[in-house]
């Protein structure tokens, strides 16, 4: 009769285990599938609170944090792009920055060891900071955005959001300081081709930014 209860209490918690581990991964890939398609600060807003109470749900699981990091940074750049320069960026994008950044923390240390995506959000987080008074925070910010992308790239040399932020420096630097659209084209190209090739680990795993990639591309075309 024990030995009949402990198979009984042990096929319970397999099952059980089984179910949850089922909706983790269809919650998962359900809010992962629509990192591509939101175009929206609110629409980020609210896929970072979704990726939080994923992650407070599933403490152990590293990537619902990272996840909520890149929304929550990318909140910060959807709003950064409709709001005046001369308005207070700093009470609206630091928080985001902040909030960013303590998601990320969490990832880091459940899965324990450097990864190229969270020095790509790294890199991003230091874009965010730097625009809050681009003037000055390039100096400060620009060193460590650029120091994030070099151990991004040196970790995962393929990697093609390496070269689409890449792109985006060249982009966007004025030409004095050594910006170049036809330079960014060039690694827009590249980000491209290496979206092809370049295999995620799991089907949760990282896949965001062909679409940005091709957007730039055109943009850098013109």
């Amino acid at each position: 009769m024990k030995q009949i209860l402990l198979m009984v209490t042990g096929l319970f918690i397999f099952n059980s285990s089984f179910a949850q581990s089922e909706r983790y991964t269809k919650t998962m890939t359900d809010k992962v599938a629509a990192v591509d398609t939101v175009r929206t600060a609110d629409g980020w807003r609210e896929l970072a609170n979704a990726f939080e109470r994923i992650a407070e749900a599933e403490k152990t699981q590293w990537l619902p944090y990272y996840y909520a990091a890149l929304a929550q940074v990318n909140t910060g750049l959807f709003l950064m792009n409709s709001m005046d320069e001369g308005s207070n960026m700093g009470k609206v994008l630091d928080p985001l920055a902040d909030k960013a950044e303590a998601m990320l923390t969490k990832a880091k240390t459940l899965y324990g060891k450097d990864h190229a995506e969270f020095f790509i959000i790294d890199k991003m987080i230091a874009n965010v900071r730097m625009m809050v008074n681009p003037q000055t925070g390039w100096m400060k910010y620009g060193p460590i955005g650029a120091k994030a992308l070099a151990n991004a790239k040196k970790l995962d040399p393929e990697n093609p959001r390496v070269f689409l932020l890449e792109g985006q420096d060249k982009f966007y630097t004025p030409e004095q300081f050594g910006g170049s659209k036809a330079e960014a084209k060039k690694l827009f190209e590249g980000s491209i081709a290496r979206y092809e090739t370049h295999k995620p680990e799991t089907a949760l795993s990282p896949q965001w930014g062909k679409g940005t990639a091709v957007y730039f591309l055109a943009m850098a075309s013109k």
